[in-house]
C-alpha cells in the first residue's frame, strides 16, 4: 500500500487544519489505519487510530480536539485537528497495521507548524 499525506501546514493556536492520508495499492478496508506524529527532539507517538469497525482511539494530549475518520470507498484516512496548540507542531504521518500495535507501512509525512 502506497500512502500520501497532505494538508499540513502553518497555523496560529487555536485554529484547525484538516490531514489527509490517500491509500493505493492494497485492501485499504482490512488495514488499521493511525496517525502518528513527531516532533523535533521527540520519539514518534501515535495520535488516532481508527480500526477497521471505524472505533477510534486517540492519545490522551488530543482527545476531544483531533478527530480520525475514514472512507473505506476513497481510501482515505482524515484527522481532523480543531483548537491547534504549539506544541501540536510536529510531523504527521499516516500509517498502515493489520493488528492496530505494530504499524509498518508509513507515508511521507506532512509538517503541521502552529504559532503561539
Amino acid at each position: 500500500v502506497q500512502l500520501q499525506a497532505s494538508g499540513g501546514g502553518l497555523v496560529q493556536a487555536g485554529g484547525s487544519l484538516r490531514l489527509s492520508c490517500a491509500a493505493s495499492g492494497g485492501t485499504f478496508r482490512r488495514l488499521v489505519m493511525g496517525w502518528h506524529r513527531q516532533a523535533p527532539g521527540k520519539q514518534r507517538e501515535l495520535v488516532a487510530r481508527i480500526m477497521i469497525s471505524g472505533s477510534t482511539l486517540y492519545a490522551d494530549s488530543v482527545k476531544g480536539r483531533f478527530t480520525i475518520s475514514r472512507d473505506n470507498a476513497k481510501s482515505t484516512v482524515d484527522l481532523q485537528m480543531n483548537n491547534l496548540k504549539p506544541e501540536d507542531t510536529a510531523v504527521y504521518y499516516c500509517a498502515t497495521s493489520w493488528s492496530g500495535s505494530r504499524y509498518d507501512n508509513w507515508g511521507q509525512g506532512t509538517l503541521v507548524t502552529v504559532s503561539s
